[in-house]
């Protein structure tokens, strides 16, 4: 049996050889893995988010590649197409880059929604559909997405609402400290830092992690607390549209993840507060008035602080 715990550690290591200073989105990013869960890294240009996408799928050893999304890319330029070969008087199927491990979407923020939405089945459903015909994706299969949120409008498309509750976190990597960005210089400034980094998981034992993560306890406390979060974003003033069930089961799932790399069998209500502002935050929309007074980050911080934290839950286990 795959020790979780060992195997983030060499995980952050490896990865720690190229990103520097991003522990805790290295716990997010393998949370997501272990629970199938797509990501959308979003900050500002040259912050290491394509870097840190090639660096997770080099870590994990399994098959990677890359879109750079443009206004001119097509939805079959995504999922693939049907190729009429002319010798052998027959179509033939050209699956697209959606057919790999591990899928690195450059700036999807500059596809049109036609292109967008050709990823809405991938990520919900795992699979695409070509002609007709349905096509299972591989396992496991995830979803690293990259956006910068200072763009001019022109040239980019803000993703709808439902691509976005189709990503189980948001990330926003943030710059680094002064000492973080002195040893990056230093790292880069040697060699290619991004070679150094060796496979150090295989998709068996991402697949093997997958299957226990879900049975992680969540007591019936904790669920009603995850309830209560969920619904005070749909009745809150300054909210024209709050959390979706899904979104309500990537809060579960999420904390189970976090209850996992801490070495638990049980959710306490302190992973759901480390894990909820990364699965929620890009699923709400502010109204008019919300937008003038808040951001969606300190709204949900705000809806956490008041929701009532049950004090007595049931645990199961001691360690995984």
């Amino acid at each position: 049996m795959v020790n979780v715990n060992e195997q983030l550690t060499r995980f952050k290591d490896e990865i720690g050889k190229v990103i520097i200073g991003q522990d805790k989105v290295l716990d997010l990013i393998f949370v997501s893995l272990i629970q199938k869960g797509h990501i959308l890294f979003e900050s500002v240009p040259g912050t290491g988010k394509t870097m840190l996408s090639k660096s997770v799928a080099q870590a994990l050893n399994g098959d990677f590649k890359r879109i750079q999304f443009t206004p001119d890319i097509l939805p079959s330029d995504v999922t693939g197409l049907n190729i009429f070969n002319p010798k052998t008087r027959e179509f033939e199927l050209k699956k697209g880059p959606v057919d790999t491990n591990i899928l690195l979407v450059d700036e999807i923020n500059r596809a049109t929604p036609r292109t967008q939405s050709s990823l809405l089945e991938v990520m919900e459903e795992r699979q695409m559909t070509i002609d007709g015909t349905r096509i299972p994706m591989r396992a496991p299969f995830i979803v690293l997405a990259t956006q910068n949120p200072i763009e001019s409008k022109q040239g980019t498309f803000d993703l709808p609402e439902a691509q976005l509750d189709r990503f189980f976190m948001k990330i926003d990597l943030g710059y680094p400290s002064l000492e973080e960005e002195l040893r990056m210089i230093d790292t880069h400034l040697n060699d290619d830092a991004l070679n150094n980094v060796e496979a150090v998981l295989t998709l068996e034992d991402i697949l093997e992690i997958q299957s226990r993560v879900n049975t992680i306890n969540v007591d019936p406390a904790i669920q009603k607390y995850i309830v209560e979060i969920v619904d005070k974003t749909r009745t809150h003033p300054h909210l024209e549209l709050g959390v979706s069930p899904r979104g309500s089961l990537a809060l579960v799932r999420g904390a189970q993840g976090y209850a996992m790399i801490q070495g638990r069998e049980y959710v306490t209500p302190e992973d759901v507060k480390e894990i909820a502002p990364y699965i929620l935050t890009h699923r709400v929309v502010l109204s008019i008035e919300g937008m003038t007074l808040t951001t969606p980050g300190e709204l949900i911080q705000e809806i956490m602080d008041s929701a009532t934290v049950p004090v007595e839950f049931g645990v199961s286990g001691n360690e995984v």
